[in-house]
């Protein structure tokens, strides 16, 4: 299972200025307040942030004692994630769930809508592969769009120029509605303005129900424990007011 089988959407992040915009565009919140919080309450002494990208949050994982993977298939990401102020504290790995080693994991999270970047059948191997990656007891967590609320609506963008740290962009986007598999296409546009460079093309996203997650959580060998609808850990419902799915899930005890 390659990169590129396991990530679809990889490949617009392997870019130094769309890393930096990437950073602009996805500051640290709630999310990941949650999953420090998590972290701390289960004692995790070893952590694999799974499609980590800049390591924004990363690098706030790392604590003495305590062992921080980030990976990540896109190596303009992880080059950006290494410079940062504590990137030296992580262990920075290009690759996807197979690079985890067996039974190492205290805690793995995927962050950032990981989840909904990871489409067809690369999902099923990569919670089976993320299955063997945890030790008995380990826990994984992550989030995804809850597709009651038809986030792929509110996804299209006329051309408009912004700046950024890395100059001018023109930047555009669409996005089609979801297939019968819950696979949006969105195609994205980027021309920097001060060299005319042009960076374009797809990314895929897959919604799923929240049935269809436990079912393949399940099947994974993995027990869920809870499923919020935010931040704040308010229990899912079901309902378009929500937004998020927050999953937590257990590999049980041998």
């Amino acid at each position: 299972m390659s990169p590129s089988d396991v990530i679809a959407s990889a490949t617009p992040f392997n870019d130094a200025r769309l890393a930096v915009i990437y950073d602009v565009d996805n500051p640290a919140g709630a999310d990941h307040d949650f999953y420090r919080a998590l972290a701390a309450e289960t004692g995790a002494r070893s952590i694999v942030d799974l499609g980590c990208g800049t390591g924004i949050l990363t690098v706030t994982l790392a604590a003495p004692g305590r062992r921080v993977l980030g990976i990540d298939p896109a190596p303009a990401m992880l080059e950006r994630a290494h410079s940062r102020p504590g990137g030296d504290a992580v262990e920075w790995v290009t690759g996807t769930a197979n690079q985890i080693p067996p039974g190492l994991a205290d805690l793995v999270v995927m962050t950032g809508n990981v989840a909904m970047h990871i489409v067809g059948d690369a999902w099923p191997q990569t919670l089976a592969a993320i299955a063997a990656g945890l030790r008995p007891g380990g826990v994984l967590a992550f989030e995804t769009r809850n597709p009651v609320a038809r986030a792929w609506e509110g996804w299209q963008a006329a051309p408009a120029v912004r700046q950024t740290p890395v100059g001018a962009v023109r930047e555009s986007l669409t996005t089609t509605p979801p297939d019968a598999d819950g696979i949006v296409v969105m195609t994205y546009r980027n021309e920097m303005l001060d060299d005319g460079d042009v960076l374009a093309g797809e990314q895929r996203l897959q919604f799923r129900s929240h049935e269809q997650l436990r079912a393949d959580l399940c099947a994974a060998g993995l027990q869920v424990e809870a499923t919020y609808g935010d931040w704040g850990r308010t229990p899912f419902s079901g309902g378009p007011d929500q937004r998020l799915m927050v999953l937590v899930a257990r590999r049980p005890v041998d």
